[in-house]
């Protein structure tokens, strides 16, 4: 897995149209939050118990259309994603991209994240549904 920053995902996606954009975070977070412009929702975790979901890969799969695809996978800071990834590279995908930062960046120090680094710190396309 590589680890690539917001702004080279986002150039990445742009010269790779063919690639596959995760956002893996909770249905939650990427319904009231935000996400990135052309992400497919697949979340790794989702409440209430936040259990690791068991369908994540054959979902990734499906939308894929197989494990050769290229797979870009950002969450909120860069844990879960990283997580999801080292799940599909163990089922077979062999080009997964992590966003390091993810959507909204590390906690500064007022606990407030989008303000150090992160897809939408970038201003890069984001939306909310």
């Amino acid at each position: 897995m590589e680890h690539i920053e917001p702004k080279q995902a986002y150039e990445l996606l742009r010269a790779h149209p063919d690639a596959l954009f995760v956002d893996c975070r909770s249905e939650t977070e990427y319904l009231f939050v935000g996400h990135p412009v052309g992400a497919e929702h697949v979340a790794w975790q989702d409440g209430p118990e936040w259990a690791v979901n068991p369908e994540f890969v054959s979902q990734v799969a499906r939308l894929a259309g197989g494990r050769e695809r290229t797979v870009v996978l950002i969450c909120r800071n860069g844990n879960r994603s990283e997580a999801a990834g080292r799940a599909l590279e163990q089922a077979g995908f062999s080009r997964v991209y992590n966003v390091v930062h993810g959507f909204e960046g590390p906690l500064d120090a007022q606990h407030h994240r989008n303000t150090l680094a992160g897809w939408r710190h970038d201003g890069l396309p984001w939306q909310q549904s």
